[in-house]
């Protein structure tokens, strides 16, 4: 990132904050936690910052550890489909778990949230590594963690075949003629791959955005081909990817006094010694504010996936004092320039890889 390059920021909206103790000292109530409420009163905060967009966590088991730690979900994507009308700026990147599902079902799941988000979906991609949840379907053994990671990547590729396998321009409506569609618009992928064999089209049209944004995290030795890698590993990131956006993940706990916010993170881990991996913020929005640049600008960083200790409370600081902080520096955008998670990137529009040139 260069100094003048405005900096790209999504903030995770795990529960009720990334720290396992966050529940204890949240204001937010345990069983808000499985409302849509919930996230929508965040994604709001993150929209009215015009942050770039908002993730959640999901796996397709529970979450590890016993009664000191909040357990139990809602899935993510159905989730930010809930929220996705009634919110307008703000991108929506559910996770998805590639390794028990189909790339036919997420393709389509992933396109009906970008309609219902007008142009705002994408998708955090990551495979299962856990017995439990092998233990859930009974289908299959677990994979070892290299097949793991190269299923994502197929499921990755497949699901933009499926976007693509629709033109633009498929739906015609034709009266007169009785044609909805214009079938030669409509495209087989016959993907023929170690882990699958899809032949399409898919039954959803092109998504909004041609493809929604993909994202994985950059610990995969697949993470390439995908628009945004999050790492917590910084050093050499940039080298190992050199075309995504990237964003390297930063826990946060903030107050207005650096003493403060050392003494809120002191409370936390009283409760439930933690360590987070990635980067980690302890102190004011303004001292943030004035890091966050420099830590891009070291690391070759195009922006931070901000993680809050404790929600809404670190969301609010950063989103209140910090982001205008860093509007004042030109660090970062004083509102929407575009109406799509793509545009917010910078990502340009998607080529459909069926369409005739």
């Amino acid at each position: 990132m260069g100094s003048a390059q405005q900096l790209h920021l999504g903030v995770a909206l795990d529960g009720a904050g990334q720290h396992p103790a966050a529940w204890r000292v949240s204001a937010v109530r345990p069983a808000a936690l499985f409302t849509a409420g919930h996230y929508l009163a965040h994604a709001k905060l993150a929209e009215a910052a015009s942050l770039d967009f908002v993730t959640l966590d999901d796996t397709l088991g529970l979450q590890p550890g016993g009664e000191e730690v909040v357990r139990g979900r809602l899935d993510a994507l159905l989730t930010f489909a809930a929220i996705a009308p009634v919110t307008s700026g703000i991108g929506l990147i559910p996770t998805v778990t590639t390794t028990h599902t189909e790339p036919f079902h997420v393709s389509t799941s992933v396109a009906s949230l970008d309609f219902a988000s007008r142009g705002r979906a994408g998708v955090l991609a990551v495979p299962s590594r856990t017995e439990a949840e092998v233990a859930h379907f009974g289908r299959r053994t677990l994979p070892s963690e290299v097949d793991a990671e190269a299923e994502n990547a197929e499921v990755v590729d497949v699901i933009a075949r499926l976007w693509d396998s629709w033109e633009d321009g498929a739906i015609i409506r034709d009266e007169p003629s009785g044609r909805f569609i214009d079938r030669d618009k409509l495209h087989y992928v016959d993907f023929e791959g170690r882990f699958f064999s899809v032949k399409g089209p898919s039954i959803t049209p092109r998504p909004p955005q041609g493809h929604p944004v993909v994202a994985v995290y950059g610990d995969s030795p697949y993470a390439h081909g995908a628009d945004v890698v999050l790492v917590d590993e910084v050093r050499g990131a940039r080298e190992r990817f050199p075309d995504a956006k990237l964003l390297a993940g930063l826990s946060i706990v903030l107050a207005e006094t650096e003493q403060a916010a050392i003494d809120r993170r002191r409370a936390l881990e009283a409760y439930a010694p933690f360590q987070p991996g990635g980067l980690t913020f302890t102190g004011t929005p303004a001292d943030l504010a004035a890091e966050l640049p420099r830590l891009a600008d070291a690391g070759g960083l195009d922006g931070f996936h901000i993680r809050p200790a404790v929600l809404p409370d670190d969301l609010e600081l950063f989103a209140t004092e910090t982001v205008p902080a860093l509007q004042a520096a030109g660090a970062f955008r004083t509102g929407y320039t575009g109406t799509t998670l793509r545009d917010h990137l910078g990502l340009g529009v998607a080529a459909n890889q069926y369409a005739e040139a």
